[in-house]
C-alpha cells in the first residue's frame, strides 16, 4: 500500500514528504517507546505513535522507518518537519487513536512487524 492510501484509509492529513507520495509500505508497529521501535529489523515499515516530538523523527532515522503518523491529534512543530526533510522521512498527522489507527491499517492489509 502506498502513503497516499495509507493517508485516505486514517483520514490523516500529509505533512511532510509529498514528493514520496508513492512509497510503499508493508508493515506497521505502534509504539510510544522510542527504545522498542530501535529494537526493528524490517523494511517498508510505518511507525505509528503520539510520541510527537524530535526523538520520534531520530528514532525513525536510525531505524530506517520512512513514514510516521503522529496519532491522537498530535501536532507536528516546524522543527520535526525541518528534520524529516533532512533525513527524507514522510510525516503524517492523524485524529484517532493509535489503536485505532492501527487497527484501520491492519485490516486494509498493513502487516504487523511481530
Amino acid at each position: 500500500m502506498n502513503i497516499k492510501e495509507v493517508v485516505d484509509i486514517i483520514g490523516g492529513k500529509l505533512i511532510c514528504g509529498e514528493s514520496m507520495i508513492n512509497t510503499e509500505i508493508e508493515r506497521g508497529f505502534a509504539s510510544d517507546l522510542m527504545s522498542d521501535v530501535l529494537t526493528l529489523d524490517s523494511d517498508n515499515v510505518l511507525l505509528i505513535t503520539g510520541l510527537a516530538n524530535l526523538q520520534a523523527i531520530r528514532t525513525a532515522e536510525m531505524s530506517d522507518i520512512s513514514c510516521i503518523v503522529f496519532a491522537r491529534n498530535k501536532k507536528i512543530t516546524k522543527e520535526m518537519m525541518e528534520l524529516a526533510k533532512e533525513n527524507n522521512i514522510i510525516l503524517i498527522e492523524c485524529a484517532s487513536s493509535v489503536f485505532k489507527t492501527a487497527g484501520k491499517l491492519y485490516k486494509a492489509g498493513i502487516k504487523p512487524v511481530f
